[in-house]
């Protein structure tokens, strides 16, 4: 990461100081990994205006020294949160920012309670997602580390002819694409691996099933890659077989809205505007109903997070920000076709990350 963990640091205690917080729980892995490098999933970053400190169970002590060696550590011992009221006491914590978007009613009630018994005149405030909205824009490192999870999953496609062999399930093709992917330097799955076929394909979301691909009806393949912690997502959707027109026709279709939003999308529109460029190609040809989803979503530390391409987006799209273009149709009984892109925004206009043949969809 180019930037230094003291530069967002900085960042976020400006951000802290507009919400007159003199403390701020940091409780989503994420969050934690992009303020402190910390990658264990498990624990919390404890944020003052001046100091910080991380805290963690046994299992992750060596791991928090080695990879937040800036960080004050504080050892969680047989799960008792002794520590947060003892720093809320020496640093005088009198406003607590928590992230309420991210920790369960149950989390939050826990956390009440520590305070109430501890006895400390300590106000809880919900915070938006503080940490997150420093994430939106990424750095020079960050859309590095992402362009290489895309070009690991670029190569995962290009291997396509050879990893699908006649008679293979949905569920051995995803498996065949993660291993690729893992040997090729993904260190884990962002998400779990989509494949599907036929009427399978028109769920956006489909589980994949023993069931073998089909000559003559649609493949969607949604994959991405992670790379350094940070993740790229794609999808394409092939036919394998002998071409046909319904399949050519939808697919046409999805490939000009797609590339309708690539070159019109611009920095200081908004999500919403973003989303209507690919959504009215669509619209006009009479598929409106079945282009369900938005238009696309941040990706960066989470494959799903801020900017949000969407009709009732209001986030506004910047320079450097990381996000999803993957309009889709879904047609209930036949299947459905995705096209998805890695890009981002460089220079005011759109620049792909993930760079896969989109012109011949037949294998």
């Amino acid at each position: 990461m180019s930037q230094s963990n003291g530069q967002r640091l900085a960042l976020l205690r400006k951000l802290m100081a507009e919400n007159e917080l003199d403390g701020l729980l940091v409780s989503k892995p994420e969050n934690q990994c992009y303020l402190s490098g910390f990658s264990g999933g498990e624990g919390h970053l404890f944020i003052t205006p001046t100091q910080s400190f991380i805290a963690v169970d046994f299992r992750y002590y060596e791991q928090a020294e080695n990879e937040s060696p800036d960080y004050t550590l504080c050892k969680v011992i047989n799960g008792r949160s002794l520590w947060l009221p003892e720093l809320l006491s020496s640093e005088s914590i009198r406003r607590l920012g928590f992230e309420s978007s991210f920790i369960t009613f149950e989390q939050y009630s826990k956390l009440k309670n520590t305070l109430s018994e501890s006895g400390l005149n300590v106000l809880l405030v919900e915070t938006a997602d503080l940490a997150g909205k420093l994430r939106k824009i990424k750095s020079e490192n960050e859309i590095d580390c992402i362009k290489q999870a895309s070009a690991i999953g670029d190569a995962a496609f290009s291997a396509l002819p050879s990893l699908l062999t006649p008679g293979m399930t949905e569920r051995e093709l995803a498996w065949e694409l993660e291993k690729f992917m893992k040997s090729h330097g993904s260190q884990s799955m962002p998400f779990e691996v989509i494949a599907a076929t036929g009427a399978n394909s028109a769920l956006p979301h489909a589980q994949t099933r023993p069931e073998a691909v089909a000559d003559g009806q649609p493949l969607l393949m949604d994959y991405g890659a992670k790379f350094s912690w940070y993740a790229s997502d794609m999808t394409r959707t092939v036919l394998p077989g002998k071409p046909n027109s319904q399949f050519k026709k939808i697919y046409d279709i999805v490939l000009a809205a797609q590339q309708k939003a690539i070159d019109q999308i611009h920095s200081g529109m908004t999500g919403q505007e973003a989303d209507a460029i690919a959504r009215e190609v669509i619209e006009k040809a009479g598929y409106g109903a079945n282009f369900g989803h938005s238009l696309g979503h941040g990706v960066g530390l989470e494959v799903h997070e801020e900017p949000h391409l969407s009709p009732r987006s209001t986030d506004i799209l910047e320079n450097g920000m990381v996000f999803s273009i993957e309009p889709g149709i879904y047609l209930p009984g036949w299947g459905g076709i995705r096209i998805e892109d890695t890009c981002m925004l460089k220079n005011g206009k759109i620049e792909l990350l993930s760079k896969s043949d989109k012109q011949n969809p037949y294998i």
